[in-house]
């Protein structure tokens, strides 16, 4: 088979349901055993793209973008504690857990894909934000993550300073907004049909089987 689905995904580095979507889809992936056909690239979307680089308190974050009370915020985390454990990742809330800002953490991601490295690169940023309490707006935090997916650290933070590169990642962001993404994650195949939010796996699974079958 020469030609390859491409699978498109927009999303934040700290969404949860983005995380969520993924591990389902991955699981997909790999219970149909079609890894070698399908090609995955990452884009970038922020969902606090104001947020100041002290980063905010999750649950006063919440609270004001989402009128969320305390008892709901506590239950939400607790169902993706339990969707995570489900597919083996694991969501550590704790009181003093910050949301942050992670238009760097976009920009290593575009930087990785050269290598094909972004997929690995995005999970160890995931995994260190709500895995190992690690802020991923700091750059020692995101040394930490290119080193551990075998990239040249100091050449990818070099990137963090050019503004073309910046401004690349930008427009990418405004592409997809401009396509109508306004919720993450939505994962697009093969630029031809896209769902949005963690869907379950035997969904995605009938979604593959039936893009590899045409």
């Amino acid at each position: 088979m020469t030609n390859k689905l491409k699978i498109d995904i927009v999303s934040d580095v700290v969404c949860p349901w983005c995380t969520i979507g993924y591990k389902r889809l991955e699981k997909a992936i790999s219970d149909l055993g079609v890894a070698d056909q399908i090609v995955i690239e990452w884009h970038p979307f922020e969902l606090n793209p104001n947020m100041p680089t002290e980063g905010q308190n999750i649950i006063e974050h919440i609270s004001e973008k989402y009128g969320s009370t305390l008892e709901q915020q506590r239950a939400s985390q607790q169902h993706m504690v339990d969707a995570g454990e489900e597919l083996g990742f694991k969501f550590d809330y704790f009181d003093d857990m910050r949301i942050v800002n992670t238009f760097d953490a976009h920009v290593l991601l575009n930087y990785a894909k050269a290598f094909n490295k972004q997929t690995e690169l995005k999970m160890e940023l995931t995994k260190a934000y709500f895995s190992d309490r690690k802020d991923v707006s700091k750059k020692t935090i995101l040394k930490e993550a290119l080193l551990a997916v075998g990239l040249n650290a100091e050449e990818a933070l070099q990137t963090l300073n050019d503004e073309e590169v910046r401004k690349a990642v930008r427009s990418q962001q405004d592409y997809w907004k401009h396509l109508g993404v306004n919720s993450v994650p939505t994962i697009v195949f093969n630029r031809e049909s896209a769902v949005t939010g963690a869907q379950p796996i035997d969904t995605f699974k009938q979604v593959l089987s039936e893009l590899i079958a045409e």
